[in-house]
């Protein structure tokens, strides 16, 4: 039944529209969902995906929504040209995030919540780069709740920390290390390269080193030898 439909229905995989409005929006999405990329990267049954059409109901394609960033926790990884969610064990994606540019509309982002909370978001998260403001909500009692207290809060999903300081939002790994951009990123890998560079010549020093004294303990003890002296 279901081949026969997708035979007969279409399911665009774009919505035609851009991924980001502008830099600082593009920079967030890819901070979020690579980031989240690396969190997940050892669990084989975690999706995530950035700028993904979703589509909750089988047979409509009209009814779908494209998030900034998803995470399907215990769905395969793996190429998807959308998220079809009766292909997915019928499993919506657990937490959105949306990130905020001028151009979105109270209109457009109170019907991306109405979305989100009828086919069964667990978390949506919404950042604004341009104001600094957070909002999260969690679903409670069947429903998206926005969180009261959202500086240090820690989603139950992810187990990830949002803290927002006057300047920004800052995100952290469950084991406290923080989000990095791909070049804060690689700047980390060539240090730690470094540092492991400057370890191995440490070690290599002091082998040589006591490679020396102990070539130097044996030459002297042969001329001991040879002199008749016994070493204690």
């Amino acid at each position: 039944m279901t081949l026969a439909l997708d035979r007969e229905i279409v399911y665009p995989e774009s919505d035609g529209q851009p991924m980001a409005d502008n830099t600082e929006q593009f920079k967030w999405i890819v901070l979020l969902k690579e980031n989240l990329e690396c969190l997940f990267a050892q669990d084989k049954n975690v999706f995530i995906a950035g700028d993904l059409l979703w589509y909750p109901v089988e047979g409509k394609p009209e009814i779908a929504a494209a998030p900034d960033v998803m995470a399907a926790l215990g769905r395969p990884k793996g190429k998807r040209k959308s998220y079809r969610q009766w292909e997915e064990n019928d499993q919506p994606p657990d937490v959105v995030f949306e990130i905020l540019s001028p151009s979105n509309t109270f209109r457009e982002m109170t019907k991306k919540l109405k979305f989100y909370d009828h086919y069964g978001v667990g978390e949506y998260y919404v950042y604004d780069p341009e104001k600094n403001e957070l909002t999260a909500l969690e679903r409670r009692d069947g429903e998206l709740t926005v969180i009261e207290e959202v500086d240090n809060w820690v989603s139950p999903r992810l187990e990830i920390r949002f803290e927002l300081t006057p300047e920004t939002l800052n995100v952290y790994y469950p084991d406290g290390r923080p989000f990095l951009s791909t070049v804060q990123l690689a700047e980390q890998a060539e240090q730690e390269k470094l540092r492991a560079e400057r370890e191995k010549l440490r070690a290599e020093a002091e082998k040589a080193r006591a490679d020396l004294a102990e070539t130097e303990n044996q030459r002297l003890k042969a001329l001991l030898a040879a002199a008749g002296i016994v070493a204690e």
